[in-house]
């Protein structure tokens, strides 16, 4: 049966000052009325009820990811002793899936990411059902096409195109991590590549096999953790197991190296990772002067800035341009727009400075 495991891990840095440690990014509205791990457990539905959804998190956001999705039940809220990167926490749901259904299936994907029309994302569902259908050793991913030839994204080389109904679906040639521009526009160029979107489907004992086969030191962790499911046993198993496993991303410990059993399923649905202030412009329309603003804003001789805000605080600007400005009440940004990289920098001088409580 097909369960949705989400992973709500994410820190959001990038999105200072509105997300901070205890409430990153994924518990933000970035768009609409919901939150975006709200959304997340959304779009699912109804081919995937709530009460088969699986959220993994961090233990510093399990009390807010059970606030913010009081449907999920509590047992279905995993959470990590520490942050070990996308493979360990798709181990560790896998295993609690299996407790329940051996014949578990699992939509895996990011909590934080904008994804619409919600029927399109059901159609990759069910394609991506039919092609594990047929053949249940196969993972599938999905991939989008690139817009722009981003330096940010990993990349997917599709080759041979298989047999497929609802949307296009690919054997797999190669993986690329984050290239240079020049790469980039090569890889754009040729028409053979896929933005990698984080978001998979396979059957949970496929890819525990997988682990066992390429990434051995996860799945050994994993096997001590197996038999304290549903036992008093389970937090102090996981706290000591846990932390061994090694910081690696599932495409790092499987992806890449089963590449004979991947399939890249080409997604119908228009996808955002909304990895910084300047994926706003992506999500609300700009002005005349190319302004994105969000909340209670005046602006005059301003051009090409992010603005963000509340409906209770005006932010008023004169003669300004390409800057990113965003107010919360305790502390306010104001950053050149072009160098997003200077955040990290700010990140860690706010740190060095004392000033924790505002990160």
């Amino acid at each position: 049966m097909l369960q949705a495991v989400i992973m709500a891990g994410g820190s959001g840095t990038r999105f200072w000052p509105q997300s901070r440690r205890h409430l990153p990014k994924q518990f933000l509205q970035m768009t609409g009325n919901q939150t975006l791990i709200q959304q997340a457990s959304d779009r699912s539905q109804p081919a995937i009820p709530v009460d088969r959804t699986w959220i993994v998190t961090g233990a510093a956001h399990a009390v807010e990811t059970a606030r913010q999705l009081p449907d999920v039940p509590a047992n279905q809220i995993l959470v990590e002793p520490c942050g070990r990167n996308t493979a360990p926490c798709v181990g560790l749901a896998a295993i609690q899936l299996l407790a329940n259904d051996p014949d578990a299936m699992m939509l895996v994907m990011p909590a934080d990411h904008v994804i619409s029309p919600t029927s399109k994302f059901q159609e990759a569902i069910a394609e991506a059902t039919r092609v594990i259908g047929e053949d249940p050793s196969t993972l599938v991913l999905f991939g989008i096409e690139p817009e722009y030839p981003s330096t940010g994204f990993g990349y997917i080389q599709r080759g041979e195109r298989i047999e497929s109904k609802l949307c296009p679906v690919y054997r797999v040639t190669s993986f690329r991590e984050k290239p240079d521009l020049t790469k980039a526009t090569e890889f754009v160029n040729s028409g053979e590549f896929y933005w990698n979107c984080g978001i998979f489907v396979w059957r949970a004992q496929t890819i525990l096999d997988a682990l066992k086969e390429f990434s051995p030191e996860i799945t050994d962790c994993l096997e001590r953790i197996r038999p304290a499911i549903g036992t008093d046993r389970w937090q102090e198993t996981l706290e000591v197991e846990f932390p061994k496993m090694p910081s690696i991303s599932i495409d790092c410990a499987v992806l890449e190296r089963a590449s004979k059993q991947v399939r890249v399923l080409e997604a119908p649905f228009e996808w955002d990772d909304v990895g910084s202030w300047q994926a706003l412009p992506r999500l609300f329309p700009a002005d005349r002067q190319g302004n994105t603003t969000n909340g209670l804003c005046c602006v005059v001789d301003t051009t090409d800035c992010i603005i963000r805000t509340r409906e209770d605080h005006l932010i008023a600007t004169i003669g300004v341009n390409d800057l990113i400005i965003v107010h919360t009440p305790t502390a306010t940004l104001v950053a050149d727009k072009q160098d997003e990289n200077a955040l990290k920098k700010l990140i860690a001088a706010i740190e060095a400075q004392g000033l924790t409580p505002y990160l």
